[in-house]
């Protein structure tokens, strides 16, 4: 999953503990292991492999699940929630602390466009040659919900799934007591802006501090546009809380591809709990803080 992951869980059985976590481990590596883009053998290394050659992939019932699912996004974003848009890091390159040139965004975009895919279940067509599908934005989260519902399958009613600060919440602590969720400060990352409570559901987050240059003084997020090209000027962070973690973490992401003042409207339309920061570093949102 590229980040520190961990379950908690809470039994008196030690082999069920053991055999759970392994169970739910292996669930998040299989996920791994099938959407990876850096995988050979990945769905989704098959898929991009036969853009631009008009012969469709017929894909499992797990995959059209999830292309429905950023289908659904797609549109209720108005075009801002985009799996194809992973080509524009041909573009940029965060590490160079160099922007790249207009030629080369623009070259880029023409490989960008959820409307130039086929998807016809069971097939999927890349109509152009060099496009290609990223499952990286929204797959972690609904890893979580899945080693979730494995953990729960095993028996575990207690416990908290985190992959990466994406979280779910089987359950309240042993003695009923709800988890404290640090919410983290975008400029000091080994610290908590804020805190929230949660006993069961899901909590995501996105925000501008993952990856990030600086440049002439102006700081430019990993977070891309894929109408215009270039990283967001957006909020520093959002947070949502929702029953699973892909709708929480697809819904932050969201919000922060539409800017503070439509990231809000669209955020209070959700009518689901959340926190955002703006560049300030000033809180607004609908849930609960604590100390």
């Amino acid at each position: 999953m590229g980040s520190p992951c961990e379950f908690q869980l809470y039994t008196s059985d030690k082999n069920l503990a053991e055999q759970a976590c392994k169970k739910a481990h292996n669930e998040v590596m299989r996920l791994e292991k099938k959407y990876s883009r850096y995988r050979e053998d990945s769905v989704t290394t098959a898929i991009n492999n036969a853009a631009g050659s008009r012969k469709g992939v017929k894909v499992d019932s797990e995959t059209a699940l999830l292309l429905d699912y950023a289908n659904t996004v797609y549109k209720q974003s108005d075009g801002l929630f985009d799996i194809t848009s992973g080509v524009l890091r041909r573009a940029w390159d965060f590490r160079s602390n160099q922007l790249p040139s207009q030629q080369k965004i623009e070259s880029s975009l023409e490989l960008v466009g959820w409307e130039q895919v086929e998807w016809q279940r069971p097939y999927i067509i890349l109509k152009k040659e060099g496009m290609e599908l990223d499952f990286g934005g929204y797959v972690k989260e609904y890893a979580v919900d899945a080693a979730a519902t494995s953990l729960r399958e095993s028996g575990i009613n207690a416990g908290m799934v985190d992959l990466g600060g994406d979280l779910k919440a089987l359950g309240p602590h042993a003695d009923g007591s709800p988890w404290h969720i640090g919410i983290r400060h975008p400029r000091d990352p080994e610290n908590a802006i804020a805190k929230t409570t949660l006993s069961q559901g899901a909590v995501a987050s996105s925000g501008d501090y993952e990856r990030f240059m600086t440049v002439d003084g102006k700081r430019y997020p990993h977070i891309l546009n894929p109408k215009t090209g270039w990283p967001i000027e957006s909020f520093s962070g959002v947070t949502v809380i929702a029953s699973e973690c892909l709708i929480a973490g697809s819904c932050s992401t969201v919000a922060m591809l539409k800017g503070e003042s439509e990231g809000k409207k669209w955020l209070d339309s959700l009518q689901l709990p959340y926190v955002c920061i703006d560049q300030d570093m000033n809180i607004n949102g609908t849930t609960n803080l604590v100390n």
